[in-house]
């Protein structure tokens, strides 16, 4: 057989030599940006030219700190192509959170998008090892921040017009680090997933299998997911595989805007976290709009709030497609397969071929049964985690296991229910109390919107939970009624002593219920509202 390297550019080029017309558009400005995997090929490769001339060179970092748009898409293959490590960064973390970061890494570059020169002039000063600084778009103002810093100051476009060279992309070992993500950092402090050429196409081929995320050359795909969260859950390499037509939203991630961008280009298939598809559906609501062309929508991030997948479900007539995964992992863990309708009962789906997964008791033994145990969740495949970026050991267990920190259960027919996290277990009086079960019971009621169950310090019992809700708008739901919806379901004591409403439900910046800000809002005693 003949020696063939899987290294991520083949995706891109693939995509301009059988999909080449296909269409890439890109919402980041006033005016659509329309263009093509041809063109995108193109410059993306001679960008990779222009970098080298820049002294960039195999294993560099080069940071990004943009969102979903043409030139993001661009500086992902460029990066790659060339052999450079691609450090997507989260614009919603604080400078400080972002300096950590950057430190640890290394990065020598860091690409911007102009919307984000507030946040690069906090950053410049803490970050020493950034030698040059691309602004993805737009001109620099006159106070730009590099001016004072010994970083130099590029403009993508004219870097790439002055610079650009057509060079031999992929011409190292599929093992070569191609992306640096860190995780969120919610349970501790922020690690960095290094992933290599070889992972991200592995993942690609087990995200097309026809029970998994399945895209074909016939969709039109909305990437509503960051490309800085877990490499934008794997689309940007699975779209342009297969020719599908891609759409990027830019910054824009409101209902209004996103339904318009989905009517108007007829998005067949999208994915985000769910809390982006209630601004969606709460929009239709409030204008009696529709989607017509809509037919799939896939959601991670969190556990979705049964009443929520409903109306999904029910209002926009499309399939949406539940799925848990992590930055460890590439991301995909597990996916609900596109033809079956979600539900409690589906969980999270079946792990797609390419990943392994085992429960454990809390010292890590096999659960002598794996289906209908609630245990520790641990992974294992191709796209999984070994160590984290600059550790010197791994971080598996002795049969090469990954630990997620997930509670979970495989129901008889393969299907993963994520249970909790280990870590937001609430000991109370003695005995754990698991935040996840009461949740997905109250997200059930039609008036809850989004669910959070966190633990307060009590002087007798310890710890006690706090149920914290959002409502729909234009509804009304009292606590008791909240609370007597758990009779019977769950043990007397576990039910909360107290229930507080927000709005909006804060969270994190992947999207994700930010529990941590509940804690720090909710140490005060309340009472349940009547």
């Amino acid at each position: 057989m003949q020696s063939y390297a899987l290294t991520i550019d083949k995706f891109l080029d693939h995509a301009a030599k059988w999909s080449g017309a296909r269409e890439v558009i890109s919402a980041d400005t006033e005016v659509t940006r329309r263009t093509n995997y041809a063109v995108l090929r193109e410059r993306s490769n001679r960008l990779s030219g222009a970098l080298r001339t820049l002294g960039l060179s195999l294993g560099d970092r080069v940071g990004t700190l943009a969102w979903n748009t043409q030139h993001h898409f661009e500086m992902y293959y460029a990066t790659m192509g060339a052999g450079l490590i691609c450090h997507t960064l989260n614009p919603r973390y604080t400078a400080a959170h972002l300096a950590a970061i950057i430190n640890e890494a290394q990065d020598r570059a860091l690409a911007v998008a102009s919307n984000l020169i507030a946040l690069l002039s906090e950053l410049l000063p803490l970050c020493p090892t950034i030698e040059h600084v691309i602004l993805m778009d737009g001109s620099a103002p006159e106070n730009f921040p590099t001016r004072d810093s010994r970083a130099t100051l590029w403009l993508h476009d004219t870097l790439l017009d002055e610079r650009g060279a057509a060079v031999a992309w992929g011409d190292f070992a599929e093992t070569t680090p191609a992306g640096l993500c860190y995780t969120s950092g919610t349970t501790g402090a922020p690690k960095g997933a290094l992933y290599t050429h070889r992972s991200n196409y592995l993942h690609t081929l087990h995200a097309l299998q026809p029970d998994a995320i399945a895209l074909s050359g016939r969709d039109t795909v909305l990437l509503a997911v960051p490309m800085f969260h877990a490499n934008g859950w794997g689309l940007p390499f699975a779209a342009p595989a297969v020719g599908a037509r891609l759409v990027l939203p830019g910054r824009n991630a409101d209902g209004a805007s996103l339904t318009k961008l989905m009517r108007d280009e007829a998005v067949t298939f999208a994915a985000g976290v769910h809390t982006l598809w209630l601004g969606v559906i709460d929009h239709l609501d409030a204008v009696n709009g529709e989607l017509p062309d809509l037919e799939r929508i896939l959601i991670g991030g969190s556990k979705c709030p049964d009443a929520l997948i409903r109306r999904m479900q029910d209002c926009l007539g499309v399939r949406v497609q539940t799925s848990w995964g992590m930055t460890e992992m590439s991301p995909l863990g597990s996916i609900a397969a596109p033809h079956a309708r979600a539900s409690a009962k589906l969980g999270s789906g079946r792990p797609p071929l390419g990943v392994d997964l085992k429960l454990t008791d809390a010292n890590g033994t096999p659960l002598p049964a794996q289906r209908d145990a609630v245990g520790h969740l641990k992974v294992k495949g191709a796209s999984v985690v070994d160590r984290y970026y600059g550790a010197e050991i791994d971080v598996l267990d002795n049969e090469g296991y990954f630990d997620t920190g997930d509670l979970a259960s495989i129901d008889d027919e393969g299907n993963l229910t994520i249970c909790g996290r280990s870590k937001d277990l609430i000991k109370s009086g003695g005995e754990w109390i698991n935040p996840a079960e009461i949740e997905d019971i109250v997200g059930h009621h039609p008036a809850v919107a989004l669910v959070a169950v966190i633990g307060r310090a009590d002087p007798k019992w310890g710890e006690r939970p706090v149920l914290v809700v959002e409502i729909r708008a234009g509804q009304t739901v009292a606590a008791t009624e909240l609370l007597a919806g758990l009779k019977g379901k769950v043990a007397d004591w576990w039910i909360p002593d107290a229930v507080e409403q927000v709005s909006p439900m804060p969270l994190a910046a992947t999207g994700k219920i930010d529990k941590q800000q509940l804690r720090a809002r909710y140490t005060q005693a309340s009472n349940v509202e009547e």
